[in-house]
């Protein structure tokens, strides 16, 4: 098995995952002002919790979009391990071929999903079919993919705890709530309202730029979601929209195998 660790804004989602099956994944809040030790001990804890030893893990790899935790979180878990981890970046072997303006701005987050769509979704369709990929976290990310296996773009929008937040801070009237299913999309109190209006919101959003997506290419695709607020998000969306939760450690899976 690896120990695969995905970076993000929020949190700091790891586990450890083979070929035959993902043995866990666990999430923690994404700090900044820990220190190495901090966080080794947070991954030898949970490594322990499940019963996991450090012979047990053949390597590791990282993906990071919060730049000042890439050097604090490898030197931790590499004293966890006792291997080097390996991070995405520069000269790590993807097998993506990227078509955007310029392929190094692309985050690692994406690289990696788009990386996983392709490999364990698109790649078994029976014809070439273009695959969207929501990854809702922190910022909602749209990757696009086309028939022929090519990142060309995508999209990238505050994703809905952001929204909601920033709409609570922005306006003085309205409370700072936790995001829930309202029941119904005509709110009749102000929570309501606002949950109503993020939860149904989005999931119109989600169906509207799927259609339009696929206005522009031309043709249908295959569309994936993933991220800690698909559950929220995806039962509301009237379009077919395959969930994957582990999709991210999945690609990671995938990109160390070609690196070793």
């Amino acid at each position: 098995m690896i120990f695969a660790i995905d970076i993000g804004n929020t949190n700091i989602v790891f586990g450890c995952i083979d070929d035959k099956k993902t043995y866990f994944t666990e999430r923690v809040s994404t700090d900044i002002k820990k220190t190495e030790v901090e966080y080794a001990v947070t991954f030898k804890y949970i490594l322990d919790i499940h019963g996991v030893k450090k012979s047990d893990v053949e390597g590791v790899i990282i993906s990071c979009v919060v730049p000042q935790l890439s050097d604090v979180v490898k030197k931790a878990v590499d004293a966890v391990i006792g291997k080097k981890s390996l991070m995405i970046g520069p000269g790590v072997k993807t097998g993506l071929n990227i078509m955007i303006d310029n392929p190094a701005t692309l985050g690692a987050d994406m690289v990696v999903g788009a990386v996983a769509a392709i490999n364990l979704y698109q790649k078994r369709l029976s014809e070439p079919t273009p695959v969207i990929l929501f990854d809702m976290g922190t910022a909602t990310t749209v990757s696009v993919i086309d028939g022929r296996g090519r990142f060309i773009g995508g999209m990238i929008l505050p994703g809905p705890v952001v929204a909601i937040e920033s709409l609570s801070s922005a306006a003085s009237q309205l409370p700072h709530i936790s995001l829930e299913d309202p029941g119904r999309v005509i709110g009749k109190n102000t929570v309501d309202c606002m949950r109503s209006g993020i939860i149904y919101g989005y999931a119109a959003l989600t169906d509207g730029t799927i259609d339009r997506i696929e206005e522009e290419l031309g043709q249908k695709a295959f569309v994936l979601a993933t991220g800690g607020l698909t559950g929220s998000i995806i039962p509301h969306c009237r379009r077919e929209i395959t969930v994957d939760e582990d999709l991210i450690m999945k690609g990671l899976l995938q990109i160390y195998k070609k690196n070793n």
